[in-house]
């Protein structure tokens, strides 16, 4: 992990900061900001699994068959069940087609659809995962999120951060100006954020139709991207003491 340190200041004795309110005697109004950048261990990947048929239940039963074979090969890629959201299943008209001759629409088929959510504890199996779901016909690979088991731990890092270099740019300007810092008046505006995911701008979904794969032309273990960001912010007014 390496921690970069970014902070803006404001040196504002009247003005106010950041919409909140400010004493009437002198101040410094700081805005901190702090980024604590690690490697990502797990994923989240989604998916999307659809079938056309004639009939409304071949559809349902075609996309329950897949699912149910996703499931039967998840232990041998770490992934409890647990791990697995499945969102509820949904069937519906394919559009139909207009025939002109006789003047009326003829029913296409029907889609059934349904949406799932695979937490990969161990990021090194995220290809061959990838490739185990697309086997057993799961269409389409809609997102894959990058994440860390110490995301709590990792957040707190960057809060405090951004806490220590406020304090210092405090310091260090009040010093400047003859000034110490006094008490804290008040502290806001804490935010904390974090950038995951693999290619965000630029994903585009791995699908397959019939027996092709049409995907990205990556090779194997591309997928992922270095690190993942936390950031956090942080607004402190300090009252001044002239020397």
């Amino acid at each position: 992990m390496k921690l970069f340190i970014t902070i803006f200041l404001l040196f504002s004795p009247l003005t106010t900061f950041a919409n909140s309110s400010v004493p009437a005697n002198r101040h410094i109004a700081v805005q901190g900001t702090a980024e604590v950048l690690a490697k990502p261990d797990m994923a989240q990947i989604s998916f999307e699994v659809i079938s056309f048929k004639d009939k409304s239940l071949d559809a349902k039963r075609d996309v329950d068959d897949r699912v149910n074979l996703l499931f039967k090969g998840l232990s041998k890629y770490g992934v409890k069940e647990t791990d697995v959201f499945a969102s509820s299943l949904l069937t519906h008209n394919d559009d139909d087609i207009f025939n002109v001759e006789s003047g009326t629409a003829i029913n296409a088929g029907y889609v059934a659809t349904r949406t799932l959510k695979v937490t990969l504890r161990d990021i090194e199996k995220v290809n061959d995962f990838i490739d185990f779901a697309l086997s057993v016909k799961i269409n389409e690979v809609t997102n894959i999120e990058l994440m860390s088991s110490k995301a709590a731990q990792l957040e707190a890092e960057a809060t405090q951060g951004a806490i220590e270099n406020a304090i210092v740019k405090a310091s260090e300007l009040a010093k400047a100006f003859g000034a110490e810092l006094g008490e804290i008046y008040s502290i806001n505006s804490n935010s904390n954020r974090s950038s995951y995911g693999y290619g965000a701008d630029s994903f585009e979904r791995i699908v397959v139709t019939g027996s092709k794969v049409t995907r990205n032309p990556f090779g194997q273990g591309k997928y992922l991207q270095e690190t993942i960001t936390f950031k956090s912010s942080i607004n402190v007014v300090f009252d001044l003491e002239i020397k």
